[in-house]
């Protein structure tokens, strides 16, 4: 996007705040609307800071404060000298169901996946228990590194009985899809998460070092009829993955 198109949303972002907010934080808001609303894609370089400034009659340490906010939120990197660039942080909405794919192309980001294995087997213990299979029961075990524009974000586990996917051949890059298709697509989930850090697994399949903060996630889907279709588990990197709940009172 051309740095004066990126000017002109950031001024009329700027122009919406609320005056007796703070300068800095008035422009730190009004860049971040820019990036949470795709105008501005990840890995997009910013405008300098002198030319934000003059561009936006502002200071620059009043830029400089707003950037360095945006920083520390992850919404933007600095690399070498004073280039700013839009970081890569994926959002993940906790108040609706979306595959991994829907939350990467909402961010206006490229989903692929690079699979590991895709196989029939015995479930696990845990597998059993998350799904409600016997021991002797047949599963689709599929796990693969999920990308976003070709670097890894996530290593994901997911497990679905042979009566919903008699084989891994159905499945393409997409598993709701495969799901989809044969009429077994989710409608709701129950989904923990916690904290854990990356094995020697980890941070070979995710570009990490080991010991780096992971987010776990763990999530049974279910059909209309409340038939547990899929069990889910999911380690994303801590630095590039921003989870969001909506709460009410």
């Amino acid at each position: 996007m051309p740095s004066t198109s990126l000017i002109e949303r950031v001024s009329k972002e700027f122009s919406l705040t609320a005056p007796d907010v703070p300068l800095y934080k008035r422009l730190r808001s009004a860049i971040e609307a820019a990036i949470r609303s795709n105008v501005v894609k990840a890995g997009a370089v910013l405008p300098g800071e002198r030319v934000l400034a003059e561009s936006l009659s502002l200071s620059r340490v009043t830029v400089r404060k707003a950037l360095a906010l945006l920083e520390e939120e992850g919404l933007l990197n600095r690399r070498h000298g004073f280039k700013t660039e839009v970081g890569s942080r994926v959002e993940k909405s906790l108040s609706t169901l979306t595959s991994f794919s829907e939350d990467i192309r909402a961010r206006g980001m490229v989903a692929g996946c690079i699979w590991i294995s895709k196989q029939i087997s015995r479930p696990s213990p845990a597998e059993m228990m998350a799904l409600g299979v016997s021991a002797n029961a047949n599963v689709i075990r599929m796990k693969r590194v999920r990308t976003a524009d070709g670097a890894p974000i996530a290593v994901e586990t997911s497990t679905v009985p042979t009566r919903f996917l008699p084989t891994p051949d159905l499945i393409g890059d997409s598993l709701y899809e495969a799901l989809e298709a044969r009429g077994f697509m989710p409608q709701r989930a129950i989904q923990r998460m916690r904290s854990r850090a990356a094995s020697s697994d980890d941070a070979q399949h995710l570009h990490c070092e080991v010991g780096a903060p992971l987010l776990m996630t763990e999530r049974r889907c279910f059909l209309p009829d409340e038939q547990i279709v899929e069990y889910c588990e999911t380690r994303y990197k801590g630095d590039v993955y921003d989870f969001v709940f909506e709460l009410q009172r």
